[in-house]
């Protein structure tokens, strides 16, 4: 419950960089600091707003963002979370200059990540992370010197990464398995996928698809609850479950919920 500076923030701090931290963009004076200081290029790196028009206007070269997927797909503010929901295997990072609309201005380069089939969004998250800081270093340059010339995005082909509600999170034992895999990586580690046990809230935080020969059941049912581990039917095949945690107590891996009795055989999750 102690207030922190941003990781940023105190990175420009310990380099003796002079820090502005407006509390609001639109009702502030950001675009007067920058003018006043005569920016080349502001960057900007998960914001998650549109920033109003006399901001983007104030550097020299405008505000350039990195946005976290092969633009235009996935404009909006969870890319990363919604490719891996939505089962995709690669995503990337665009460097793009940043208009007045919702990731829609024109894209100057991007480089492709391959998503691995086991791959959390906290682990893209983390190499996404590395790659945007590379561009930063190797292709931000060459935009500020007018070399790297921006392409209009194909408008037609977007689609989009909406900000997660709470009925996003919940899954759908009728799905087959691979997509509520695919939901449990795609909302890990946070915000985290979830369902219910007999009124009570379970989060999912770590599930895999059920390999081989699997039992059958309802979508949802408990298969198998024993010392050998979690599994639980689908639409279409069946997930294991490796960890997760019931409403009111700690994350527990799938043996300790079977012998903490959070789940037993033939249990229904998400009625």
């Amino acid at each position: 419950m102690k207030l922190a500076a941003p990781a940023v923030k105190q990175a420009a701090l310990e380099l003796g960089l002079e820090v502005h931290q407006p509390v609001k963009v639109k009702t502030g004076n950001l675009h007067e600091w920058l003018a006043e200081r005569r920016v080349d290029v502001a960057v900007v790196l998960a914001y998650g707003r549109i920033l109003p028009d006399a901001v983007l206007a104030a550097p020299r070269v405008g505000c350039i963002n990195l946005h976290a997927s092969l633009l235009p797909r996935y404009r909006g503010a969870a890319p990363i979370n919604w490719a891996i929901m939505n089962g995709e295997t690669l995503s990337g990072i665009s460097l793009m200059q940043m208009d007045a609309g919702l990731d829609t201005g024109a894209v100057f380069c991007v480089r492709e990540l391959p998503i691995a089939a086991t791959e959390t969004a906290g682990e893209l998250a983390e190499r996404m992370a590395q790659t945007a800081a590379a561009m930063v270093r190797e292709d931000l340059p060459r935009v500020v010197a007018g070399e790297l010339k921006a392409t209009p995005q194909a408008a037609e082909l977007a689609t989009h990464a909406p900000p997660l509600e709470k009925h996003d999170l919940v899954v759908d034992w009728s799905w087959n398995a691979t997509r509520v895999a695919n939901w449990v990586r795609g909302l890990s580690p946070l915000p985290c996928a979830r369902t219910t046990l007999e009124g009570k809230t379970l989060k999912l935080q770590e599930a895999r698809v059920c390999q081989g020969s699997c039992p059958t059941g309802a979508p949802g049912e408990v298969v198998i609850a024993d010392k050998s581990g979690l599994v639980i039917a689908c639409g279409e095949g069946a997930i294991e479950l490796v960890r997760g945690q019931i409403e009111g107590r700690k994350a527990l891996g799938a043996v300790d919920l079977v012998n903490g009795r959070v789940l037993a055989l033939g249990a229904r999750l998400g009625t």
